[in-house]
């Protein structure tokens, strides 16, 4: 592996080439932080999908993309003299240091859960009114709903069991049920919207990432259905010619892939 020296070096080159582009390439000179935030929300997501597929090389490389925003970013913010990566860097570090008093101070912690509970506390006292402040808006709800309840927990607010949490579950299916029973549209998504919220909650229970789960699930779906396609191919079929039962023959087989 490189060593302290090799790993500073290689980020001074990022920062001067950094500088080259913004002097001299049309369109690195023309970008703003407005222009960058679609992209650098599709390089999050393509990292993640690296992360999911446990692919070491492409996570490097995606790694490598999401920095060099982050290093532009810098770099729009220095020539508008708001900020450079220097302050960026000591302000995450300033932050650490304040955030870990069990490693840069004199507390002691049992466990990672009063890691948690603590970080939550440090921020409501660094001025925070509500300790939800710090999830995104734009965040997707199924992420939303984890974060938020991650939050609500690091103070207290959670339930004590698993199966307190899998009772309440099965409330909110219960009360979906009876308002589709009922017809009422609107009173259908709410409570729909309650037995997602819940099966979230669950999930951190069984320490599940429900967003990894779903995912998993996507992507299984998506091998599977595919199988079907190409055998359909082979028979000169179209599916939408074939019955349930014809396609299910295939279903099951697809099931069996590895």
């Amino acid at each position: 592996m490189n060593t302290r020296h090799q790993k500073l070096e290689a980020f001074g080159r990022l920062l001067d080439i950094m500088d080259d582009l913004r002097e001299k390439c049309p369109w690195d000179k023309k970008q703003t932080f407005e222009s960058l935030r679609h992209l650098t929300i599709e390089e999050t997501y393509e990292l993640g999908d690296a992360i999911l597929n446990n692919d070491l090389q492409e996570i490097k490389k995606e790694l490598g993309d999401l920095l060099l925003h982050i290093v532009f970013y810098a770099k729009i913010g220095s020539e508008a003299t708001s900020f450079d990566i220097a302050d960026v860097c000591n302000e995450i570090c300033d932050k650490l240091i304040h955030r870990h008093p069990h490693i840069y101070g004199d507390v002691v912690v049992a466990d990672e859960e009063e890691v948690k509970q603590n970080w939550e506390k440090l921020k409501l006292k660094e001025g925070k009114k509500s300790v939800l402040e710090g999830v995104p808006k734009g965040l997707p709800a199924l992420v939303k709903a984890s974060r938020i309840q991650d939050k609500v927990k690091g103070v207290g607010f959670d339930w004590e069991e698993p199966h307190q949490v899998w009772d309440k579950v099965q409330e909110e299916l219960q009360e979906l049920q009876n308002e589709v029973q009922a017809g009422n549209q609107d009173k259908i998504e709410a409570e729909f919207g309650d037995v997602l919220f819940s099966m979230i909650n669950y999930a951190r229970f069984l320490n599940v990432n429900p967003e990894d789960a779903l995912e998993r699930t996507n992507k299984k779906f998506i091998k599977r259905f595919q199988y079907l396609e190409s055998k359909a191919g082979e028979l000169g079929k179209p599916l939408m010619d074939m019955t349930l039962a014809e396609m299910d023959i295939f279903w099951e087989e697809a099931k069996l892939l590895p």
